[in-house]
């Protein structure tokens, strides 16, 4: 059989241009996320994939892939807002993706005080939707109260914690300069700004999109996505392209 060489290299060039412009939207406009824990429960479920959008914030050194040292600080820089869900790269080493809840602004001071959340030294609105709910942090069962919080802002969202487990008294933290305090939605179950020596303060530069929206949805729990004749069982339909908020 004869090879053609006019055949592959053209192959070669239709690969090689998808995949740069692939690249190309992946660092300026969209990029895939996997929820691989439950730290953002009740709103982000594992198994959830979602889109982030780039150009949200402006562009860093973390917009692009495998973080390349190019130039220094921020492009086109915009502010994030209270209650945006943001991907972030954690501070303690600058390459793990974060997703959690924006808080506190620069200069923002925050306050746990009997497991209610203070910004500014005035309580967050909250009403409470669910009085018992089961969520899960990793394979543990938690029993929880599910709150409706409102930020100063108007920005609504659903919180879940328990005031036996939860983060209950702390002193004050106030965001410095450039820097955003994050909560997951899970208080009982997420690492974020309150652990300073592991997530603490997140830069401006370290933040890497806002989460829009779910494009896919399944349950790893019921079982693979391989296993189609189970579809009914393992996929979450209703999650499909639903809004972040």
């Amino acid at each position: 059989m004869k090879i053609n060489k006019n055949f592959i290299i053209e192959n070669f060039k239709t690969i090689f241009i998808a995949l740069i412009i692939a690249v190309f939207i992946r660092s300026l406009f969209l990029q895939p996320f996997y929820i691989p824990s439950s730290s953002m429960e009740p709103n982000l479920l594992v198994g959830d994939r979602l889109f982030v959008t780039k150009y949200s914030y402006g562009y860093s050194n973390h917009s692009f892939p495998f973080s390349p040292p190019i130039f220094k600080g921020r492009f086109f820089f915009s502010n994030p807002e209270r209650g945006d869900v943001v991907v972030f790269k954690t501070p303690s080493d600058n390459r793990t993706d974060y997703i959690k809840r924006l808080i506190g602004l620069p200069g923002d001071t925050i306050q746990f005080i009997n497991g209610d959340v203070y910004l500014n030294d005035n309580q967050i609105l909250k009403t409470i939707v669910s009085k018992e709910e089961k969520i899960f942090c990793g394979k543990q069962e938690l029993i929880v109260k599910t709150f409706e919080e409102k930020l100063i802002n108007g920005s609504i969202y659903k919180a879940s914690y328990s005031k036996i487990n939860t983060f209950k008294n702390s002193d004050k933290f106030t965001v410095p300069r450039d820097h955003f305090f994050f909560l997951g939605d899970n208080r009982d179950c997420s690492k974020d700004s309150r652990f300073l020596s592991e997530v603490g303060y997140v830069h401006k530069d370290n933040l890497v999109g806002k989460a829009q929206f779910l494009f896919f949805s399944s349950d790893p729990k019921k079982g693979s996505i391989l296993k189609f004749w189970k579809w009914s069982e393992i996929m979450r339909f209703k999650r499909f392209f639903k809004k972040i908020i």
